[in-house]
């Protein structure tokens, strides 16, 4: 998996949210284009979701790796 999604920078800004470490309570930094980020106070690391992007997103192949993203898919083409 990619540190920073390929498909959101020509597509919008990015947008920072903060959310709170599972482990220690100390505030994370995520950014929208970012696939992980880790606490800086305990080093724990928090993904974010991408399920929602590789249903649009032209790179979700290159984003997330082929098999994940033939994973995620599968339901999707059965569906079909």
């Amino acid at each position: 998996m990619k540190e920073h999604c390929p498909g959101t920078s020509s597509i919008r800004t990015p947008t920072l949210k903060m959310k709170p470490c599972p482990e220690c309570g100390g505030e994370i930094e995520v950014f929208s284009i970012d696939t992980k980020s880790k606490c800086a106070v305990c080093g724990f690391v928090i993904y974010n979701s991408v399920a929602s992007c590789i249903k649009w997103c032209p790179h979700a192949k290159e984003c997330v790796g082929e098999d994940v993203y033939n994973q995620m898919t599968q339901g999707e083409n059965n569906n079909k």
